[in-house]
């Protein structure tokens, strides 16, 4: 029983990640104006939830485990690296394919861009998931403002993910899609870390991989989130939306403190 309350806290948690992925499809149509503001507010969640959280945390456990903490930084940069890695297959393979310039090769970036997002919030989802399914277990009168902390910080991250999405297909059902897929690696994190990965997933590899996911995150904002809303030609709604991700983040890591 205890178990299975411990899932649904973890479930509703990451389905927090869908509910942005809502309000990014609903909101403001597919204008330019809303489209910069909106990748802007992506890129300050993404550095802000970098910055504040997973690279402090990822180097303090790992000298609280004896290891050196730059061993966060050096993962920070591989998981950047693979970033580089992953968009430049990208570009050789849609080289003959796309235009060089234009609206069509604008929206096979936003694509891209929304995919890889997508796949970086599910890679922290997942030991965020299975974090908080083992507070839940153990006490889940404690873990209730855990989980709602959580679900908040969630919302922002759906909409970095669905954002570009619906604006490279024009599609809402595949935004939705990549929004919620990446939320529910909460409640999957909870199940495969309870069963499979415990044993494996040490504090210094699981430091690692945060800082990874924090490296990932970064390149992606500097080298396709704030490039596509400035492409957009609106530098105000970038500028107010990145510093409106940024403050709702903080916000939502100081109640998740």
């Amino acid at each position: 029983m205890a178990a299975l309350i411990a899932f649904s806290l973890s479930l509703l948690a990451g389905l927090a990640t869908g509910v942005g992925g809502v309000l990014g499809v609903l909101g403001g149509g597919m204008s330019r104006r809303f489209l910069a503001g909106a990748l802007g507010f992506s890129a300050g969640v993404m550095a802000c939830v970098s910055i504040l959280e997973l690279l402090p945390q990822s180097a303090a456990d790992l000298s609280a485990e004896g290891a050196s903490p730059w061993w966060a930084l050096l993962a920070a940069v591989l998981g950047g690296l693979a970033v580089f890695v992953f968009f430049a297959a990208a570009r050789f393979r849609s080289r003959r394919e796309l235009p060089e310039q234009g609206e069509e090769r604008q929206r096979a970036v936003l694509l891209r861009t929304g995919l890889v997002t997508a796949v970086a919030i599910t890679a922290h989802n997942f030991p965020e998931g299975f974090a908080t399914f083992l507070t839940a277990l153990h006490d889940p009168a404690v873990a209730l403002p855990v989980v709602a902390a959580i679900a908040l910080h969630n919302i922002p991250e759906g909409i970095a993910v669905a954002v570009p999405i619906h604006h490279a297909t024009g599609q809402r059902g595949k935004a939705l899609l990549a929004s919620f897929a990446s939320g529910l690696a909460e409640p999957a994190g909870a199940v495969i870390g309870w069963l499979l990965l415990a044993p494996l997933l040490t504090p210094v590899v699981l430091s690692a991989v945060l800082a990874g996911v924090a490296g990932i995150m970064l390149t992606i904002c500097a080298t396709e989130l704030l490039p596509a809303a400035r492409a957009q030609r609106e530098s105000r709604a970038t500028v107010i939306g990145l510093v409106v991700g940024a403050a709702v983040m903080a916000l939502s890591l100081y109640l998740l403190s």
